[in-house]
């Protein structure tokens, strides 16, 4: 078996509503838009700058609605306001189809 890392989950132009260096990393967003496209509580997830050149590694988890919060090291490379795309990956020997949220 061939397994290939595949889209499974994007939140397109989410905007951040806060970035705290102070919490110990991470990414919080809105429990509903993680249900919405399936990305699980502590699952690694890439955040990417639409407007920057900061592309990030971290993982997730549910917040309030609305919430697209960056925490510590990652809060670094954003600020309120920015837009990110928020990608999640599987690995899969058969095509998947992403769930995709265009914001």
């Amino acid at each position: 078996m061939r397994l290939s890392q595949l889209l499974k989950a994007k939140l397109h132009h989410a905007r951040v509503t806060y970035a705290n260096p102070e919490y110990v990393g991470s990414i919080e967003i809105g429990r509903e838009l993680m249900e919405k496209v399936g990305i699980q509580d502590g699952e690694m997830v890439h955040v990417w700058a639409v407007d920057g050149t900061s592309r990030i590694t971290t993982y997730a988890f549910a917040g309030p609605r609305g919430a697209i919060g960056l925490n510590g090291g990652a809060a670094r490379f954003f600020a309120q306001g920015d837009r990110v795309i928020i990608a999640a990956f599987d690995l899969a020997d058969e095509p998947i189809l992403p769930k995709i949220v265009l914001l």
